[in-house]
């Protein structure tokens, strides 16, 4: 299971723990309530794991594309023929702004990363 997948599955059972402590609060059953605020605490610890663990994952990744030698921003026919573009260049990693990996190394348009210019 990747990581956005378990993080998904993590919040669902976050949100169950949450719904089922508010029924016992209203039930008034204290072991019940007990039980579920472990879970729930429990629930967050590992959620915030899962993320650490996406965004050290996230920092690797950009590092390895920033290390490519070359990058300049691609222009609209580019992007439009990006198959193309792919095929000519070896090598070539294209960040789009809008991706996680976009906002993490802070990029503003397009842009592709090769080891040698294109």
């Amino acid at each position: 299971m990747n990581l956005k997948q378990e993080l998904q599955t993590l919040n669902g059972k976050l949100d169950t723990f949450r719904r089922k402590l508010a029924a016992a609060e209203q039930r008034g059953d204290a072991a019940i309530i007990l039980q579920f605020k472990k879970e729930i605490t429990a629930m967050t610890k590992r959620i915030a794991n899962v993320k650490g663990q996406q965004t050290r994952q996230l920092n690797k990744e950009g590092s390895e594309v920033k290390g490519l030698t070359f990058k300049r921003e691609l222009t609209k026919a580019e992007q439009a023929d990006m198959g193309q573009l792919k095929k000519s260049v070896k090598g070539l990693v294209v960040v789009h702004p809008m991706t996680a990996l976009g906002r993490e190394m802070g990029i503003k348009t397009v842009t592709g990363f090769a080891p040698s210019e294109f």
